[in-house]
């Protein structure tokens, strides 16, 4: 008798019928494998050893694979807070099943956005995801300026996207998206450190990111004149000196200090912009020249986001 979840476990956690029956498994130890929940009927012809409430699964479930932000936070990237699932199908795709119900045909209601993609998307990428590039491309079609430049400053920190993919990416999104380059940084550590940067900027800030501090670094300076710290830690002793040490050093750097919690970043960003403000304007502001690293201008950020005319809202 053949083991039908190992062989789905070595195949990724999903495989088709036809690769499990080329590996010598019979529609008896199919049907034996479903009724002793060792492995989940996905979808017709579909089998799974995952979750079935977990976004990839949902995507085979509706007839095929996670793409853009969906994609991205399945792949442990910078994602704040819960969005629709995102799932790419190929053009000629028919029989969409809802999400949560493989019985149920596709509705046409809120939470999930098909992409009807040509065959080239297909090639690449997983049975359960769409290729990196692939999903970058749609979170900058779809989603807002700082979701978007977070989800490239990940894959780029991450090192999943290298230097030449991003070119590549950047040649692929229509010309009036392509100033986003612009907006992004492989040397951003943190989905906290990328949405303060973007926001920095986009309320006019000029951001520096990583700056050296002797043998330690500030996680960015605004405007030349506040020295920041994003802290994403929960509260240790055995870091408690070291990082009011910190802060002592940062001022003696000439910065005004300053920490702010990834929590306050998330929820209550208007509140810590305003006390940055207060701080830059007891300070006299320098004047950064034509050295390239001005913010860029206000108008560009609020038209960002949008869909694409082909996509669907649908659950």
């Amino acid at each position: 008798m053949v083991d039908i979840q190992e062989l789905v476990v070595e195949l990724g956690g999903i495989a088709q019928k036809q690769q499990l029956v080329a590996r010598g498994a019979r529609d008896l130890d199919l049907t034996r494998a479903v009724r002793d929940k060792s492995v989940v009927r996905a979808r017709q012809g579909w089998y799974t050893t995952v979750d079935v409430r977990e976004k990839r699964v949902r995507a085979v479930r509706v007839g095929g694979r996670l793409t853009g932000i969906s994609a991205i936070s399945d792949w442990g990237g910078w994602v704040l807070g819960e969005h629709p699932v995102h799932v790419s199908v190929p053009q000629n795709s028919a029989r969409l099943r809802s999400q949560w119900n493989r019985r149920r045909p596709l509705s046409r209601s809120r939470g999930v956005h098909v992409h009807w993609d040509p065959p080239e998307v297909g090639e690449r990428g997983t049975s359960w995801h769409v290729g990196l590039c692939d999903a970058l491309l749609r979170v900058v079609l779809d989603e807002d300026l700082e979701t978007a430049v977070a989800a490239i400053d990940w894959a780029l920190h991450t090192g999943r996207l290298d230097e030449i993919d991003f070119e590549r990416l950047i040649l692929d999104l229509p010309a009036s998206r392509r100033w986003i380059r612009h907006w992004v940084d492989g040397n951003c550590e943190s989905l906290p450190e990328s949405l303060a940067r973007t926001r920095f900027r986009r309320a006019g800030h000029h951001v520096t990111i990583q700056v050296p501090l002797g043998t330690q670094r500030i996680d960015m300076v605004v405007d030349g004149i506040v020295g920041l710290e994003v802290d994403g830690k929960e509260f240790h002793a055995d870091t408690f000196e070291e990082d009011h040490l910190k802060g002592v050093n940062i001022t003696i750097a000439g910065f005004h200090a300053m920490t702010v919690s990834a929590k306050m970043i998330f929820s209550d960003w208007g509140h810590f912009l305003h006390a940055v403000e207060v701080a830059l304007a007891s300070h006299a502001r320098p004047h950064f020249g034509n050295s390239g690293n001005e913010p860029p201008p206000k108008h560009v950020a609020p038209g960002f986001g949008g869909k694409a005319l082909r996509d669907t809202a649908v659950s």
